[in-house]
């Protein structure tokens, strides 16, 4: 653009133009000539201007190629990467930090990230072009295991550019950002006040430090001491005092301070490295006050502000042994806050390690400078010990003793997991033992009633008596049940089912067992996913809780009035895989869930009993009127059908529990297995042509079942060799004496067990039907048994039963026998 000229200026071409005209006018004689000259003069004039003004519009409209130098130069940064693509997907121009992070120049869509990051890489371009912005919150790029966000932002004259904006995702450690602080003013103040730090890694290399340090040790506080292995900078004497070694012995000693940071760095790989350590070098003559607020004594800003920065929990005593400086880490590890923090570190622990923790901090704070541990209990966790670090530290004026403790809580919760989960498998396997051996005892009481009622009609003077004891060996075998419920031990008969089915089954006995005073509602999501499981044991699992929220609820109940309502709430719902990852819940494997929640209003439980309530033999009930195997057997039942069940409460207005909530998450059913038909006792057995000819070999080591079992098959007109042992009833069949035509065999078994005879057997007659019988599990058996062809009947059975399941082998192994 062209400037304006001056009138002064104008004013001297006005007169030169006319001068010239005058002299024309004189050369020529004429004034037409001169008249003619002035008229080219005035035409010449106006052309000028008008063809600068003509220039001057060409070069504005015409922008010629845009200068990407600039731009370049404008998205520098080092944080961001920067790249400009044009509609055709050119990369046009990106900035240095763009190519060091991805080694290549090229349009983001033609990057080498994963699959499933490109596929959004496009679809968020087209988003950008349409609407003007899109982002993408999570890019993987394989090399360096390494993740990205992108903004996108659409812009130009004509809307002609994509400008993307690249940011990486860093996960966050305890220490970020402070190699920054020791090298700014913080390191400045810490090094005006004698003390020198250096963030040092696992192998000695010094990361970051303070200015002073690089005084102190090579002479100019502007080198960077980046990369030199720390251990250079210093030398110690025969006294084993520290200097540094520029200073040599002329300089003052040195107290070194080893400060750990984070256990480990957990990167975005899985990998886990030890995390860097501070270095403080602190003059001898450097002396510190105390404490922390209310103590009494100011100890240095600088050092209290270094020590509250680090996610260790660190404090300072004095030679006497009292507090002088807690940071932050430190009071939440204890749980305490400042103002009401004790006065000696003994105060915090329990009154058995009181004198061991003073004695300690007492000879750490007079004796040589070292370090060691103790475990103590702390008075707000009596149970759990913790693990304190003291450091006996001198240089520090009074300051004679360092503290150390790191936040366990995480640790406390895990460790309490397995000691539950421990004693819960110690504690089954106990009850899935007693279980099996009172099985024995059952199935012989049960047979014998049997085979006596088959003497006496209804009406004798015995049979009544008889019946009762026959019902209370069910009642028996019912708890028996439960007792391998709650080990996971029990036979589950699965079906593919709906959970609503089986909520519906039971919904009309919860009504009556809720009673007037309890709502009872039901509510199901929609398109649940089917689940494998055992539709009674569901229904044990259904009617086990609401029992429990009822009598919540009851108790709950007496304390709220008369005119107090309950309200017990089933509910099913539809989890995703997705859902469950958002969770966060470690123990549970990311898939797709079918939930059902049994909700109640009985004011929830305490939090001193919300982690036990799963335990065998735990109740809250009175005295008499609670097994605790109700819930523990809740607990094995779903555990056994591969699902979850976790228990909490539900806040109320005033942020009180105000009723308790079981979630049980169940596996939605994906593959395609058979239903299992279960036959209940009174149903019609099975006829066969087996019953009076077929010769069954009868291997059991318990006296009393081997009498009821030959009694009971020989009364149905089988033929039955017994034998009491593997060894005994693999000789009956080795022998040859003897065609038989199946066995029914005991499992655990002294000397040889069932299995190993039926092996032995099965090579001398590989189509021989093998009937099982026994206390323990099916699926358990099943697992543990390599043997094609094998059925099973659990204990306790009724005659009826055997002699059933006896007769159903027989017919569905003719012909495998031919």
């Amino acid at each position: 653009m062209t400037s304006a000229p001056s009138p002064i200026l104008l004013i001297a071409l006005a007169i030169a133009a006319i001068l010239s005209v005058g002299v024309i006018w004189l050369i020529a004689g004429t004034g037409l000539t001169a008249m003619a000259y002035a008229g080219g003069i005035v035409t010449i004039s106006i052309l000028i201007p008008l063809a600068a003004r003509l220039n001057v519009s060409d070069e504005v409209d015409d922008p010629g190629l845009p200068d990407w130098s600039v731009t370049v130069a404008a998205i520098e940064n080092r944080d961001y990467g920067v790249a400009i693509t044009d509609r055709a997907n050119r990369l046009t121009c990106a900035n240095a930090t763009y190519e060091d992070w991805f080694d290549m120049v090229v349009a983001p869509s033609e990057l080498a990230f994963d699959e499933q990051s490109l596929e959004g890489i496009v679809q968020a371009a087209r988003m950008a072009w349409r609407e003007g912005e899109a982002r993408m919150e999570l890019l993987f790029w394989p090399k360096g295991q390494r993740r990205f966000r992108v903004s996108i932002e659409r812009c130009g004259r004509a809307d002609d550019y994509l400008v993307w904006r690249f940011a990486e995702i860093v996960q966050e450690r305890g220490y970020d950002g402070l190699d920054r602080r020791l090298s700014g003013a913080l390191g400045s103040l810490l090094s005006n006040a004698g003390v020198e730090v250096a963030m040092v890694q696992n192998d000695g290399v010094i990361m970051a430090h303070t200015p002073g340090l690089a005084e102190r040790a090579v002479g100019d506080a502007a080198a960077g001491l980046e990369g030199r292995e720390y251990v250079t900078l210093l030398r110690s004497d025969e006294r084993d005092r520290i200097f540094f070694a520029r200073e040599g012995q002329q300089g003052a000693p040195q107290t070194l301070v080893q400060v750990p940071l984070d256990e480990v760095d957990p990167t975005l790989d899985g990998r886990a490295d030890p995390a860097p350590s501070l270095m403080m070098l602190i003059d001898s003559g450097v002396g510190i006050g105390g404490g922390w607020e209310g103590g009494g004594r100011a100890a240095i800003p600088q050092l209290e502000a270094l020590l509250s920065a680090l996610p260790l929990g660190l404090a300072l005593t004095d030679r006497d042994g009292r507090f002088m400086f807690a940071n932050k880490a430190f009071l939440r590890a204890v749980e305490r806050e400042a103002p009401g923090l004790p006065q000696y570190p003994s105060d915090l622990v329990v009154h058995e390690d009181k004198s061991a923790m003073s004695d300690t901090v007492r000879r750490f704070a007079k004796g040589p400078a070292s370090s060691s541990d103790m475990a103590v209990r702390l008075m707000g966790d009596k149970e759990e010990p913790v693990s304190i670090g003291l450091a006996g530290v001198r240089g520090l004026g009074e300051a004679t003793v360092l503290l150390s403790i790191s936040d366990s809580t995480e640790e406390k919760r895990l460790r309490r997991q397995v000691a539950q989960a421990t004693k819960m498998q110690a504690v089954g396997q106990l009850a899935g033992g007693v279980a099996h051996d009172f099985n024995n005892v059952l199935t012989a009481i049960i047979g014998y009633c049997d085979l006596m009622l088959l003497r006496h009609t209804p009406g004798d003077s015995d049979y009544d008596d008889i019946q009762q004891i026959k019902a209370n060996s069910n009642r028996a075998a019912s708890l028996t049940r439960q007792l391998l419920a709650f080990s996971r031990q029990q036979t589950l008969r699965p079906v593919v089912l709906q959970l609503p089915d089986v909520v519906s089954e039971v919904s009309q006995l919860l009504r009556r067992l809720m009673g007037e005073r309890i709502e009872y509602n039901v509510r199901h999501d929609r398109e649940l996913g089917p689940v494998r499981a055992d539709p009674q044991q569901l229904e044990q699992v259904i009617v086990n809780l609401a029992v429990n929220a009822r009598d919540a609820m009851q108790a709950y109940a007496s304390k709220a009035g008369p005119d107090w309502k309950g309200k017990l709430t089933l509910a099913t719902r539809r989890v995703s895989a997705r859902d469950v990852r958002k969770m966060g819940v470690d123990i549970m494997p990311a898939d797709d869930y079918t939930v059902m929640i049994v909700q109640d209003t009985g004011g929830g439980i305490p939090q001193d009993v919300i982690t036990k309530i799963f335990e065998p033999f735990f109740t809250t009930k009175e005295q008499g009127k609670g097994t605790g195997l109700g819930l523990s057997t809740v607990y094995g039942i779903v555990k056994q059908s591969n699902g979850f069940i976790f228990a909490d409460n539900i806040l109320g207005h005033d942020g009180q529990p105000s009723g308790a909530r079981f979630t049980v998450y169940l596996p939605v059913y994906k593959g395609e297995l058979p239903t299992v038909q279960r036959r209940e006792e009174g149903e019609e057995q099975i006829a066969t042509d087996w019953s009076g000819g077929a010769k069954v070999l009868l291997v059991e080591d318990e006296d009393m079942v081997r009498a009821v079992a030959e009694r009971a098959l020989t009364r149905a007109g089988y033929t039955v060799t017994s034998a009491s042992d593997g060894e005994a009833g693999l000789a009956e069949v080795a022998n040859g004496d003897d065609e038989f035509d199946m066995i029914l065999s005991d499992v655990v078994m002294p000397v040889m067990d069932g299995p190993a005879m039926a092996r032995a057997i099965r090579q001398i007659k590989p189509h021989i039907p093998i009937l099982f019988m026994s206390g323990y599990a099916e699926e358990q058996l099943r697992n543990e048994i390599d043997i094609d062809h094998m059925h099973f009947i659990p204990k306790p059975f009724s005659v009826q039963q055997i002699n059933a399941k006896v007769a159903e082998v027989l017919s569905a192994e003719v012909p495998d026998a031919e």
